[in-house]
């Protein structure tokens, strides 16, 4: 579904991203895990069109959208979950979603109903305004959002910082339930043990390079892997 080949990446003089490369399959869970500065949010951003890469290429179902604008990247079925969330402040949760409904792929797996029985909270709270929501409000909010774009994969940068422990409980509830529903995932998170739990494998970055990449077995079975790559 998703193909990264050799992506490189740089802030001015600075490079970030030195030849990344992985796949994710459709229906498949993937996280990208390292410790801060790795360069995890500069690999979603390349792929999103956020940060125009320098080399490499971003391959979505057989095109490459490598440099494109992230308008033609969204709508090749990428919906992103960024980090810090960033909705809509003044317009109310309904209006939140709608605005990014679209149905490009065939009938809408994704409709307004479905976001709130999978979020009961945001019906509740459809008339509120986005800053007036909590933290954790607002990320079910976004992940919302993304999914109304009916996307082929959806992208979270940082899925769960930030948020109370029963909050996040009811936000890895809902990716695994994504999962279920057949969803292709790339996740950015801290919480290494909720992520082996569900994603189907895992991919470390180090100095803006792939260092280590398996599966949930392979990484919890690993404890020097964990202590030379994730912990602070």
């Amino acid at each position: 579904m998703l193909k990264v080949e050799g992506l490189e990446a740089a802030y001015g003089d600075s490079q970030v991203l030195f030849g990344i490369s992985f796949a994710i399959a459709a229906g498949e869970v993937v996280t990208l895990l390292g410790r801060n500065g790795m360069g995890k949010t500069t690999t979603v951003n390349s792929i999103m069109g956020l940060v125009r890469p320098r080399a490499g290429h971003v391959i979505i179902e057989g095109r490459d959208v490598a440099g494109e604008p992230p308008h033609r990247i969204a709508k090749c079925g990428l919906g992103l979950v960024p980090e810090g969330r960033q909705i809509f402040p003044t317009l109310s949760v309904e209006e939140n979603l709608v605005a990014t409904a679209a149905n490009r792929f065939g009938p809408p797996r994704w409709t307004l109903e479905r976001i709130y029985g999978l979020f009961p909270r945001l019906q509740e709270r459809s008339r509120n305004m986005g800053n007036q929501l909590s933290g954790g409000e607002q990320q079910m909010l976004a992940i919302g959002r993304a999914l109304m774009t009916n996307p082929k994969l959806v992208i979270l940068d940082e899925a769960t910082e930030g948020l109370a422990p029963l909050i996040r409980q009811e936000i890895w509830i809902c990716l695994k339930a994504l999962k279920q529903e057949g969803e292709a995932i790339l996740i950015i998170d801290k919480n290494v043990d909720a992520l082996a739990a569900f994603a189907d494998r895992h991919i470390i970055l180090e100095k803006g390079r792939v260092v280590w990449s398996g599966n949930s077995a392979a990484l919890v079975a690993d404890p020097v892997l964990k202590d030379r790559y994730l912990h602070v």
